[in-house]
């Protein structure tokens, strides 16, 4: 799009992310300064200096993208500063915070049962049963037996450490799922074959230690760690040379502003129900001192700030994919709000993001429509902030 236009493409890391942060940026007392709300004004700021670079002036139109939370990010630009940004794509947004986000479980349920990328029942229902299994074994005192089947590098004894090994089990599904058809290990497919392919082994436990281990293939870990103080412990280190530095801050965010705790509480959970609200929620006040009884409120403050799904932004371009887990925090829907059209895209069998990798030839048909629809959209926005000028130049 930005050849065709001719336009100047940027990218913006985010503070407190990659390079972008202070040698004692990670410290707790130096967070309060990590938020989407002060992101957002980071973009403010960047806006002037790059109009300041290039010599731009307000004949210049700008439209954001951003895809996950960057996603919400450019929404939220748009409806916080309209002014600076005439239009925004917003891929797989996250734009409603939740605080128990157990839809999220319930939706990769829905997606193993989906045909169309290859699911079935059979599969749900071997999943469903793996996960029963391995917590009856853990249940019935045969955590002995399970880390020597998982390869872990402890023996689940702790409560803590049985929740940390069925998470570690659940996001091989879920983030297989989530990332379905975009070049992770595997898809949805693989999956279902794995564990529904009765020749090699009987029993849903057998297959879902078989699917751990093909998915641990690509890894050069000899053993997968299960140690919830060793979860903990890396969540406080604030050293900069940290490999996992990103996770703490996602984690404040989580807690400060967002929620999205997929918990498993559900009956519809295909996973372990060990995992609950509570026990993903103990590392706000573990790590960072914040009240767990202060989260409702934080997550309220959110949704009001920037609307939540319900947002009266116009020229905001929302896409989804109907595979993905986080269309359930999106706005999938077209509306009017006040006069002002809401604008969605959804693309039936993709997932996370789906729009905004490089084309490929094994690219489903909707995708490749839902990209050409997106740059129509861009277009149409561009050719109207045209139009606003020369009328503004004619008065």
């Amino acid at each position: 799009m930005a050849a065709e236009h001719g336009a100047l493409l940027l990218a913006l890391e985010h503070r407190f992310y990659g390079n972008s942060i202070n040698q004692d940026g990670l410290k707790t007392e130096n967070l309060v300064h990590l938020s989407s709300q002060q992101a957002l004004a980071d973009l403010a700021v960047f806006h002037k200096f790059i109009c300041q670079s290039f010599n731009l002036s307000h004949r210049n139109t700008w439209i954001s993208f951003g895809g996950s939370y960057s996603g919400a990010l450019s929404a939220w630009f748009r409806g916080k500063f309209p002014h600076l940004v005439f239009g925004a794509v917003a891929s797989s947004a996250p734009v409603k915070a939740l605080l128990d986000f157990s839809a999220y479980s319930n939706a990769v349920g829905l997606s193993l049962l989906n045909e169309a990328v290859g699911g079935s029942e059979k599969c749900l229902a071997a999943v469903r049963g793996a996960f029963a299994a391995v917590e009856a074994e853990l249940t019935a005192g045969n955590a002995k037996q399970v880390a020597k089947d998982f390869r872990c590098c402890q023996v689940p004894e702790d409560l803590s450490d049985k929740v940390e090994l069925m998470q570690n089990l659940a996001d091989i599904v879920m983030g297989t799922v989530q990332y379905n058809e975009e070049g992770v290990l595997m898809t949805i497919n693989e999956i279902c074959r794995v564990m529904t392919n009765h020749s090699e082994e009987n029993e849903p436990y057998d297959r879902l230690v078989k699917l751990a281990q093909i998915y641990r293939s690509t890894s050069e870990e000899s053993c997968v760690d299960i140690s919830h103080e060793k979860t903990v412990k890396d969540l406080m280190n604030t050293s900069l040379h940290l490999g996992r530095r990103a996770e703490r801050a996602w984690t404040y965010q989580t807690c400060t502003e967002f929620g999205f705790y997929q918990t498993c509480e559900d009956a519809s959970c295909p996973f372990s129900g060990m995992v609950t609200l509570q026990t993903l929620t103990e590392v706000c006040p573990k790590v960072f001192g914040i009240s767990q009884h202060s989260l409702p409120g934080r997550i309220a403050f959110t949704n009001a700030y920037y609307g939540g799904d319900n947002p009266a932004t116009p020229r905001v371009l929302y896409v989804n994919g109907g595979v993905d887990p986080w269309r359930e925090l999106s706005v999938v829907q077209d509306r009017t709000e006040g006069g002002e059209e809401v604008q969605t895209i959804f693309i039936k069998d993709t997932a996370h993001c789906a729009d905004m990798m490089s084309n490929r030839v094994t690219d489903r048909r909707s995708l490749r429509e839902a990209r050409e629809e997106i740059q129509k959209r861009v277009s149409g926005w561009l050719k109207t902030a045209a139009q606003d000028q020369m009328e503004e130049k004619n008065t």
